[in-house]
């Protein structure tokens, strides 16, 4: 143990707990010693040659000497692929049933012993030896998996020519007397995929080839983005012990989807697979080596599981949508959470709450909800409330509500081992905790001391404890925060979570943690979600999450989790918000002012002037740290504050609209620069700015001192939002940026939905260039229930230099119908 790390624990957490830490610590280790056996004898294998094919609707099997391949193409266009019998089910990731197979598409023989798939908007090739390629349906490649490798357990090695069962090792059921999976390291080692084998289950790794000028996105949550450099990225859920900056990798939600950018067009390639991995990412150089194009390379190597894949092809509008018809449309948050939020921990009482709520009204500032963090519990319990501090938070929750104000609640996965704890006493009797591999209770250490951990995995569990938010409900709270679910247990050295040989159910398939650990999160969400509509049918839940994978944005959203105060901080935040949305989770933001220490006023108004145009607009801030509400940091950042404020609640319309799209579309709100030009190289490379849907481009202010900034511009017109001055893009233009705003243009032609003068709907135009036309999508607010909601569709167009905005039905054009506030003439 590095002594270090045991001061670091002292001073974090107090002599008493952080020797507490360490026993925990030492209790992981000898819990893995008996449950992970050390690793034995490995035997490598390839697919080897091909020796035949079965056809099947949409695709076939294909086999080889010591594997099979199982490849599909969707009716949507979407391929799968799965080795050694993986199908695209049991899936933490698919929202339902597999997508229906193109029976248009037929697997047929190709050139050298290969095969391939032909389809209307993909074809599939297959190699002799197992490479699978996606080609456009021009035949240009967009990305070549080269035949993987697997590494086995001896006396689990699959046998020349026969077929190999599902990768995925069911093990024994939860809590079942001995049994002992196999081992991915040396115990509490947090040892990575390929170093390791998994004993029940192989290990693999898989490498790939995009084209030469590709660039690579995504992997959930990775502050070092949104564009991911030469490296390598884990896969693995975790809280990195304090605040973190772009430095700082894996976070609290990594998933293994890579969304990948070139010429040659756009795909999204996703390894569903959960287990503890590694992706390396190499850029390509073209010309390289006499002239020949270095390809870009993806080695993705797992501990265990399944070896399958999805891709979804085509612009970057398209797949996302196809990502997100087979992952899961994202929740559509209630209208009042894409309003301002205030958050800390260390509100401390009723009193302190009423202070900041007041302070807000005084100054006329707007404020759509406050958030508890765990300092309003008693004793950081779960599901309870400090009486002492808080006698009577259902009056306090009506009070400001009733003020326009929500109450959102923290909510921590780990619960108090303590007899008379009502939470554990009913879990205990539900049998509803994560068991090691002996059967007795996992146990590690959190905020309340000693907890035990609900295994989420199980459909029993996730009914109980959704129950278990009535008492939130009944506090009078509007939304819950998920914290702390990586999940975490304190440790001041090795891996801050659950032993990897705890056991867990797995919605019946049974295995342990290193399976479990990065659905952990998602499943929870699961759980939260679905408990807050059982038991509120007439309101959509207002749920987002620390930790996540593949597929979560079905339940909510998430932030960034305790982001470092400072400028890379700032960067930081917005390249994650970035990167989520380009992984299907659409509704994200940062802690504005960061998570630790003291912003200054510049720095700190620059963070709230970026949090005003994301999706989630959150003030929080850590309990020694310094304060976050504006009129902390003097006159001149109060009234810029107040600013950037107003018009968010001007654009507030605009936000509803991009919540319904992101719903029925899976467009994200924030969007990289290349969204509609993917083939505009130099766009691919610009990270400090972003899309607000189709009609806004904005250029935050990254560095300190800045009051001008270079802003790279899509093509088209684009209009400074300030000045009404017109720009011709693309192309690079020098802006303004004083203390009081960051640089936002509106593109030309663009109808816009915002609150008029009088606070009713009405719409924003932007003038069209001569000659062109132009346009927008408004979806208005229905309330916060399921009610459905009409798109109305608007087209804008010169008609002797005056600009006309009609309204598109299916019988033709009407007049508007609201009012139109023109500008850029």
């Amino acid at each position: 143990m590095d002594g270090r790390e045991l001061v670091r624990s002292m001073k974090v957490f107090g002599s008493v707990r952080g020797l507490r830490t360490v026993r925990a610590a030492w209790r992981q280790r000898r819990t893995d010693a008996w449950g992970l056996p050390p690793r034995g004898a490995e035997r490598a294998r390839v697919p080897g040659p091909a020796t035949g094919a079965e056809a099947a609707p949409g695709g076939g099997t294909i086999r080889f000497a010591r594997s099979s391949l199982r490849i599909c193409v969707s009716s949507g266009g979407t391929v799968f692929w799965g080795w050694d019998g993986a199908g695209p089910l049991p899936s933490y990731a698919l929202a339902g049933e597999a997508p229906e197979p193109d029976l248009r598409a037929s697997l047929e023989p190709d050139t050298d012993g290969g095969w391939r798939i032909v389809s209307e908007r993909v074809t599939v090739a297959v190699s002799r030896h197992g490479a699978v390629e996606i080609r456009t349906p021009g035949g240009v490649m967009l990305r070549r998996d080269l035949p993987p490798r697997w590494w086995e357990p001896v006396a689990q090695a699959v046998a020349p020519g026969a077929e190999a069962g599902s990768p995925g090792s069911p093990g024994a059921k939860p809590g079942s007397p001995g049994a002992k999976p196999g081992s991915p390291g040396s115990p509490g080692s947090g040892s990575v995929a390929g170093e390791a084998s998994s004993g029940g289950s192989a290990r693999w790794v898989q490498r790939s080839e995009v084209p030469a000028d590709a660039r690579f996105f995504g992997l959930g949550g990775r502050s070092a983005g949104p564009r991911l450099r030469d490296g390598s990225y884990r896969l693995w859920n975790t809280d990195p012990k304090g605040s973190f900056g772009p430095g700082d990798d894996p976070l609290y939600l990594t998933m293994p989807v890579q969304f990948v950018v070139s010429d040659a067009g756009t795909h999204l390639a996703f390894h569903d697979n959960s287990w503890d991995g590694r992706v390396t990412l190499a850029e390509g150089e073209e010309g390289a080596g006499s002239g020949h194009d270095r390809p870009g390379t993806s080695e993705v190597r797992m501990g265990g599981g399944p070896l399958r894949c999805w891709v979804v092809v085509g612009t970057p509008a398209r797949v996302l949508h196809g990502w997100a018809a087979l992952t899961g449309a994202p929740a559509l948050p209630p209208d009042w959470a894409l309003g301002p939020q205030h958050a800390r921990w260390g509100f401390g009482s009723e009193r302190e709450v009423r202070r900041i709520v007041a302070g807000y009204r005084e100054r006329g500032l707007p404020l759509s909800a406050v958030h508890l963090d765990i300092d309003h519990y008693d004793g950081h319990r779960v599901f309870t409330v400090d009486r002492e501090r808080f006698p009577d938070l259902p009056g306090l929750a009506k009070e400001l509500r009733e003020q326009g104000v929500r109450l959102v609640s923290i909510v921590d996965p780990a619960v108090k081992v303590e007899p008379g704890n009502a939470v554990y006493d009913s879990g205990r009797a539900a049998g509803a905790f994560v068991r090691d591999a002996r059967g007795n209770e996992v146990h590690g250490m959190v905020w309340p001391g000693e907890c035990a951990y609900p295994d989420f995995t199980d459909p029993a569990v996730r009914e109980w404890w959704g129950g278990l938010y009535e008492e939130r409900l009944g506090q009078g709270f509007s939304g819950v925060w998920h914290d702390m679910n990586e999940p975490v247990s304190f440790a001041p050295f090795g891996d801050t979570t659950l032993p990897r040989s705890a056991r867990h159910h797995l919605d019946g398939r049974g295995g342990d943690h290193r399976e479990a650990h990065n659905v952990y999160g998602l499943t929870m969400a699961r759980a939260g979600y679905e408990g807050l509509r059982r038991l509120r049918p007439e309101e959509r839940p207002f749920l987002f999450s620390r930790s996540g994978w593949a597929g979560m944005q079905r339940y909510g959203g998430t932030w960034s989790g305790d982001v470092s105060t400072g400028w890379p901080g700032l960067r930081a935040s917005l390249a994650l918000v970035l990167g989520l949305g380009l992984c299907g989770v659409p509704y994200s933001g940062p802690d504005v002012g960061g998570f630790d220490g003291s912003p200054s006023p510049e720095l700190f108004l620059r963070w709230y002037q970026l949090g005003a145009w994301l999706p989630l607009f959150r003030t929080h801030a850590a309990i020694d740290a310094g304060r976050r509400e504006p009129w902390e940091f003097g006159p001149e950042v109060l009234e810029h504050a107040r600013e950037a404020l107003a018009e968010r609640e001007r654009l507030r319309p605009y936000f509803t609209t991009l919540a319904r799209l992101a719903r029925m579309t899976g467009a994200p709100y924030v969007r990289p620069l290349w969204w509609g030009t993917p083939e505009d190289r130099v766009l691919r490379d610009c990270e400090d700015a972003f899309l607000l849907g189709d009609a806004l481009l904005v250029a935050p202010v990254l560095t300190h001192g800045a009051d001008q900034r270079a802003v790279r511009l899509p093509r088209g017109r684009w209009y400074d939002t300030a000045t009404g001055q017109a720009y011709e893009g693309p192309g690079q233009v020098l802006l303004d940026a004083p203390l009081s705003r960051v640089p936002v243009l509106a593109r030309a032609g663009a109808v816009l939905a915002v609150r008029g003068d009088d606070g009713e709907p009405a719409l924003e135009v932007w003038a069209p260039a001569a000659g062109r036309t132009g346009g927008g999508l408004v979806v208005r607010d229905t309330g916060d229930g399921w009610e459905t909601a009409e798109i109305e569709r608007y087209q804008s167009r010169l008609v002797d230099g005056r600009v006309v905005v009609e309204r598109v039905t299916d019988d033709g054009v009407e007049e508007a119908g609201l009012p139109v506030r023109v500008r850029g003439v």
